[in-house]
This record gives structure tokens, sequence and C-alpha cells, in this order.
């Protein structure tokens, strides 16, 4: 493979498949692919984008897709509450974009090629990508977009944020990526969905960007009022009438910093973990819905216990339970 990817750093021990897997034992290391399966059909891409330096605030997001692996020996395959079977779900870890230790440029650079390349590799799985802070996701993006010119994208983002900082002042941060999508004409406002809004976090200035473009966004507020579940699904039927695919981006900060301790920028109320992990569920049913990202998670700051950790990795198998379902109907 010529992208700019490093095999996982690290690969867990198989075992023969049997009655009970952890998710350890579920997903395939690039290590343990043979050249003449490179190109065999896995449902899910899983990519580590461990870039933190584009962070306006200080962040360890970087060190989450290594901190994401270790925590899949805590996981069972089996989610109770569906009662389903993510065995039944192919996925490859292709391990990690390759990062520059000071150009930031570099790092945004290859994460475009990486998407761009692993959406032409793999035209017809989901791509998972694990950040690293929310500027990859602009990246990520154009690359999808490089890969699909002719189609159309939109975005439904979970955030606390509306991440429209003005490019001219704030450069490509996690502050910008939205904005930075927008003003490249990969996506239009119109498309873009973000749910979770909330307290005193957005600029006015924002919030008016926001209307400028016809950006749509709902406060977790108005989402709790109308509930989660549906909110999610007016959004997703607004913008499968619009858009060929949609991107989801889960920022997670959008979660109270009582159940996300391990953020930058955790901030008091917030989702909590069951309404995040419902609407993640929701968004994986939806057959537009071809690649995702989850950023902004810093396990250095998190818990003895790897609170978020382990809420990051069970958003992503919350998400995974969604596309099972949507898969196998």
């Amino acid at each position: 493979m010529s992208l700019p990817i490093d095999a996982p750093p690290f690969s867990w021990r198989k075992k023969e498949w049997e009655k009970d897997l952890k998710v350890h034992d579920w997903i395939t290391s690039y290590h343990h692919v043979q050249e003449s399966d490179e190109k065999a059909f896995f449902d899910v891409i899983l990519l580590g984008v461990p870039l933190s330096r584009s962070s306006i605030s200080a962040s360890g997001a970087s060190e989450f897709p290594n901190a994401f692996r270790r925590s899949w020996e805590g996981f069972t395959t089996y989610n109770l509450e569906e009662e389903v079977d993510l065995r039944n779900l192919s996925v490859l870890d292709i391990g990690n974009v390759k990062m520059h230790v000071t150009d930031v440029a570099l790092c945004h650079q290859h994460i475009k090629e990486a998407m761009q390349g692993l959406s032409a590799l793999y035209p017809d799985s989901f791509i998972a990508s694990i950040g690293g802070d929310h500027s990859i996701t602009a990246m990520l993006v154009k690359g999808l977009k490089a890969a699909n010119s002719k189609e159309t994208i939109g975005i439904l983002q979970l955030d606390t944020h509306l991440d429209l900082r003005d490019t001219k002042t704030d450069g490509p941060t996690n502050g910008t990526p939205i904005r930075q999508l927008i003003e490249a004409g990969a996506v239009k406002g119109e498309n873009v969905h973000n749910i979770g809004l909330h307290g005193f976090f957005n600029a006015p200035s924002l919030v008016e960007y926001a209307r400028d473009c016809g950006l749509n966004y709902t406060t977790l507020k108005k989402a709790r009022m109308k509930g989660i579940k549906e909110t999610v699904q007016d959004a997703l039927k607004d913008l499968e009438n619009r858009v060929d695919r949609i991107y989801l981006t889960v920022d997670m900060d959008v979660l109270d910093i009582a159940c996300a301790p391990g953020v930058p920028a955790s901030t008091p109320g917030g989702m909590r973990t069951e309404e995040l992990l419902e609407a993640v569920f929701e968004a994986g049913l939806h057959p537009k819905v071809k690649a995702m990202d989850i950023v902004c998670l810093d396990p250095l700051k998190d818990t003895a216990v790897q609170t978020t950790v382990k809420a990051g990795t069970h958003v992503f198998l919350s998400f995974m339970t969604g596309l099972l379902k949507r898969i196998k109907r």
C-alpha cells in the first residue's frame, strides 16, 4: 500500500472464533492480512488519525487511537440490548495515518490522501476514523470528496460547538473544520446538521455565520424536548433527500463533563452517555451514512478507570450495531 499509513502499532494475539469473543478477537489487524487478501472485502475499514497539534487548547487526543485499541479487551462483540453479535461484520484495522512531529500542514495532507486512497481501494466499505482533534474532519471529508467528486456530501455533526471559527484568524484548527469545508465548496451549509449545541460555548458571530450559510443546528435542549432519536432521524431524513452520502462526525465534547472528563473542551450541561449512544445507533441504521469519525478525546486527561476512553469505544460499537442491523436487514 502506497498510502501515508502505518500498520497498527500493535495487534492482539488472535484466538479461534468461539462462542464468546472480545472486540480484540473480532477486529482484523493489518498485521494479519496476507498480501493476497489486501483487496478482500471488509464491511468496515478502521483508520487511526493521531493528530492533536492543530487543537486550539492543549490536547493529547493524538493518543486516543491506540488507547481505543487497548480498550477492546474490555468489550464483548455481543450487544445485549439489541441482541446482535458484531462478529457478523468484517472489520479491518488498517493502522494510523503517518504524522510529522511539527508540520501540521503535512499531517493534514496525509490525512486527506489516506481517506482518498482508502475510498478508492475499498469503495464499498464503511470507513471509520478515530482521531485526533476535530481538525481532521475537514481533511477526511475533503479526501472523501476527492474520491467521489460527482457526489454531494452531507454532514451529521454531534457537537457542543459549531466549529465555524474564521479560518483567516484561526487557521486549520479543531475550531474551524466545518467552515473550512463550506469555504472550500466541499459541503454546503444547508447540508450540515449539528445536534447537541448547548450552554455558553458558541459566540454570536458564529451563530450568525451559521444562519447566513443555511447551516442547520439543533440545541441539546430542543433535541431533548423532541427526543434524541427523533431529532437524529429528522436530520437524516432531511439530508437523504439532498445528498448522495452522509458523513457522521462525533465530537466527544458533546458529552457532559461528568460523562467525559477526558475531553480537552469538556463542558457542563452536555449529553448523557446513553443519549449519545442512541444518536449514533440511529445514524448507523441509515443507508446513506457511509463514513464517520470520533474526535477530541484525550486519554491523558481521563480518569484512572478510563471513563471517557470507554465511552468513546462504546460510541464506536453502538454505531457498528446500527450498521450491522442496516446491512443484515
